[in-house]
């Protein structure tokens, strides 16, 4: 097939703009030929388990999903009755970033709580986390933490163990969006467990297309009477694969070695680079006007910008608003990201921003 697109072009808008690690690509592809039984009774999804029980212990369960809407849809219908409501931040991505999803087809009210760096505490939970046995009000039943977080922020495991404790004495349970676990993981420098199982996570989405893979999540079950149903609900959500040994294949490739640390920590690298970039810029004079709104503690970096400096950059590097009101943007980077990329968008940043 011809290529269509011009690979030099490089952009700063999302980490799903990158291809698939040729580590990912190589695995796809020894997983290809023969016949294996569809639909999840295959040798690789088997594998999968395995190897999420490696990272998160024995006694784990992980679901294969196509993508991260799916797994927090499905996750979460899994973990609630009919009646029940998550409590999230209010920049939660299942909050603003899919489409009324868990309204529309999980049929789950979002309660949302208005936080400065994308992180819930037990005392903001507890905005929301009421009116249980009131028959007017959907029952808060679960909380959901991402990360690392919409803002790029971090919880420490402490932070997470706080919010299980506090939600869990309640008869609350608590839901980890991971589609970023892999940039936790690499900036604490801890095992995934340390800030999951370990620190009282019922059930996680793992991500794998932000990190390095085609296409592919995993709901993680870690506590298994904190979800039920799953085996019905994937496929009820249409994210049953049904050639599912090539979205576990992915997933093993990342985590069987040590894939998915390197492609995260090069990505928060990158974004560590890009801020002291544009932070040595501001100290010497060469760039001015430009703020930050949220530390960098992933792989994404929050910035403002003066008038029409962002679109005059987005003529050779794309990037989104973040919040158009007070000019803030979003710039994140990949596991594909290099340091010749950084290093052409500083100086792109001073020339418009100088």
């Amino acid at each position: 097939m011809t290529t269509l697109h011009d690979r030099a072009v490089r952009g700063f808008a999302s980490d799903n703009y990158s291809g698939i690690h040729p580590e990912v690509l190589a695995a796809i592809e020894a997983a290809n030929g023969g016949h294996q039984v569809a639909y999840g009774e295959d040798d690789y999804t088997a594998r999968l388990q395995e190897v999420f029980a490696a990272h998160l212990g024995d006694g784990v369960e992980a679901f294969p999903v196509f993508n991260g809407t799916g797994a927090n849809v499905t996750g979460l219908q899994s973990m609630l009755p009919r009646w029940g409501a998550v409590v999230s931040a209010s920049t939660a991505h299942i909050n603003v970033d899919e489409g009324g999803a868990p309204e529309r087809v999980g049929g789950i009210k979002i309660l949302h709580v208005p936080t400065d760096d994308g992180k819930l505490t037990p005392e903001l939970i507890d905005r929301e986390a009421w009116g249980w046995g009131d028959e007017h009000r959907a029952q808060p039943l679960v909380v959901s933490i991402t990360q690392s977080t919409e803002l790029g922020t971090l919880y420490t495991p402490d932070e997470i163990r706080a919010i299980a404790d506090h939600v869990h004495a309640r008869g609350m349970r608590l839901h980890l969006d991971g589609a970023r676990a892999a940039n936790a993981a690499a900036s604490l420098d801890l095992p995934l467990r340390a800030f999951t199982r370990d620190a009282g996570v019922d059930v996680m989405s793992f991500g794998g297309t932000k990190n390095g893979a085609m296409l592919g999540e995993a709901i993680v079950v870690l506590d298994p009477a904190a979800s039920d149903g799953l085996i019905y609900l994937r496929k009820l959500n249409m994210q049953l694969a049904s050639k599912m040994r090539f979205v576990s294949a992915q997933l093993i490739a990342l985590l069987e070695g040590d894939l998915w640390l390197r492609n995260a920590r090069h990505a928060n690298a990158m974004a560590q680079r890009l801020r002291a970039g544009v932070e040595a810029g501001l100290a010497d004079g060469s760039i001015r006007g430009v703020g930050f709104t949220q530390p960098t503690q992933a792989n994404g970096v929050f910035a403002t910008l003066p008038d029409g400096v962002a679109d005059r950059l987005r003529a050779a590097f794309r990037f989104y608003d973040w919040d158009a009101s007070r000019n803030e943007v979003r710039w994140m980077c990949s596991f594909d990201t290099s340091e010749a990329d950084i290093d052409a968008f500083i100086e792109a940043i001073t020339r418009e921003a100088g």
